[in-house]
């Protein structure tokens, strides 16, 4: 956040904020407009850093994800002074075909995470290559995954398609038999998963930040 005003830093804290909050709760901006019956351009401003909300809103919306206002509105610093030790979390790049997801082969880089702040299992980055799954996931951003074959309903997941050498993050959706892939951004289409066109999950999405 160097270089930015400090009504800037506000903004970019509750944007990081609450993408982080839709992230944790499997939620999107548009179950928060629909919800809160907020104006729609209002919410993505939120989201977006465009604009910092009036406490009676910014109440609501901690209110709406059952968090103190804390959490939305400071920076997550998450107990800094008690750091002991750093993790190295991979970059995953492109993936290489039957190699183990974390292999040396896929990983092009790393990211230090404090260990104590850290959820349990097996952990990688991805940096998202795209729009369809903005404003929840800006292109560019880097999302925390934790691997795990399965995820619930509505919750985004690292999904292996084009037979395991491309890794996409989607949102999962059942619908009877039926497993789709879905964009949070209305302009793309659902991935629907068939024989013909398999997929498969390695992990769930648990952070995600704009600031590396």
């Amino acid at each position: 956040m160097k270089n930015m005003t400090t009504a800037q830093k506000q903004r970019q804290i509750l944007a990081d904020n609450l993408n982080e909050l839709l992230l944790q709760k499997g939620k999107t901006q548009a179950d928060v407009i629909r919800d809160t019956g907020f104006a729609e351009a209002t919410v993505r401003s939120w989201f977006n850093g465009d604009k910092y909300p009036r406490i009676d809103k910014l109440q609501a919306l901690a209110d709406y994800f059952n968090v103190s206002r804390s959490r939305i509105t400071e920076e997550r610093t998450d107990n800094l002074q008690r750091v002991t030790s750093l993790t190295k979390i991979p970059i995953l790049g492109e993936i290489a075909c039957g190699e183990p997801i974390t292999a040396e082969e896929n990983v092009e880089g790393y990211m230090e995470e404090i260990t104590e702040l850290l959820p349990t299992g097996n952990l990688f980055y991805l940096k998202a290559k795209g729009d369809s799954m903005a404003p929840t996931i800006p292109n560019g951003s880097y999302v925390m995954i934790r691997q795990q074959p399965e995820v619930e309903d509505g919750e985004i997941a690292a999904v292996l398609v084009n037979g395991d050498t491309e890794i996409t993050l989607k949102r999962i959706k059942h619908q009877g038999n039926i497993v789709m892939l879905m964009p949070d951004n209305t302009e793309f289409n659902p991935y629907i998963i068939t024989p013909d066109n398999p997929a498969r999950i390695v992990g769930k999405a648990v952070k995600m930040s704009t600031l590396f």
